[in-house]
């Protein structure tokens, strides 16, 4: 007899608010046990100091985090001039100083530089495994932490504002980019020292502050009976997957695990909006989404006319 799940069988996605001072793990928990969920992710880790937006995936959306890892991200920062620390934030013992104090013009001239595919070593104090342990771990244990350079993107990096010793920047990236470790480069290249201060992330991919859900807005909804108000589609993070709608027959044979074969002229449309995409080491290019009667069925990968389910959703 098969065991049966503890709490309900809710789908899709929370755009939750992270607050200062918790971690995503706890984050998690607080909106799985809002929604009495059975099941919970998230799609890209905040420090406990960072703020800003977590998306959250319950339930059968977990089968769609890796999609929202891959999205481009945005973030405001704080960066302190003069400054170096352990973390390469505020929490962390200072250990460099420089009396060095870089104006606009000056930060503005270094920024091109760290444009486009950039080499970056990520922070001792980040959850990056070394020989199976993570990195924040063996910092904190007193190790010597040697971090590798990694390349990593960034898209773009605007100054906001830009005080006498310190400075506030929005940077769009990619995945993997560590923030602290640009705030500690631009330092470098400035001829100074440099941590942040204040860190918040405003998008990751399609999920923006414009329809986040603070923790006091969860809790206030939890409170109402209104809870289900903070739920996002299932397919959310699946935004820019090309959507074929299939029939009752068709859905079927893919909530069985078959392959299926489309109508060649609604495969040739599809091949149209194909384009070059990776997911971890999976080539998702060829990649549609499958709805019956405007309900997800199944995320599959298209070729030779053919759709072979990948992920399929029990909604």
């Amino acid at each position: 007899m098969a065991r049966r799940k503890r709490g309900n069988p809710v789908h899709g996605w929370v755009n939750f608010d992270k607050p200062l001072g918790m971690t995503s793990t706890q984050a998690v928990a607080k909106v799985r046990w809002a929604h009495k969920a059975q099941k919970a992710g998230h799609a890209g880790t905040l420090d406990p100091l960072a703020t800003g937006i977590l998306p959250i995936a319950l339930g059968d959306a977990t089968k769609t985090v890796p999609f929202l890892v891959e999205a481009k991200k945005t973030y405001e920062c704080e960066i302190k001039w003069g400054e170096r620390t352990t973390t390469l934030d505020a929490e962390g013992e200072i250990i460099a100083t420089s009396d060095v104090r870089p104006t606009l013009a000056q930060i503005e001239a270094v920024l091109p530089g760290f444009i486009g595919e950039v080499s970056q070593i990520p922070p001792a104090f980040s959850a990056i495994k070394i020989d199976g342990k993570r990195a924040y771990d063996l910092a904190r244990a007193g190790e010597d932490v040697e971090m590798k350079a990694r390349i990593v993107r960034i898209d773009a990096i605007e100054v906001l504002e830009a005080g006498a010793s310190s400075a506030t920047v929005r940077v769009k990236c990619g995945k993997g980019t560590y923030i602290r470790s640009l705030a500690r480069d631009l330092a470098f290249a400035l001829g100074t020292e440099g941590h942040v201060v204040k860190l918040r992330r405003t998008a990751v991919g399609m999920f923006t502050e414009a329809r986040a859900f603070s923790l006091d807005a969860v809790e206030e909804l939890v409170h109402k009976g209104d809870v289900l108000e903070t739920l996002l589609a299932v397919e959310t993070a699946l935004d820019d997957i090309p959507v074929l709608a299939i029939t009752d027959d068709e859905q079927f044979e893919l909530k069985q695990g078959r392959v299926i074969a489309p109508h060649p002229t609604a495969f040739a449309e599809l091949k149209t909006l194909f384009r070059p995409r990776m997911i971890g080491d999976l080539d998702a290019s060829r990649f549609v989404l499958a709805k019956y009667e405007g309900k997800a069925i199944a995320l599959c990968d298209a070729r030779a006319g053919h759709l072979r389910p990948k992920r399929v959703f029990n909604l």
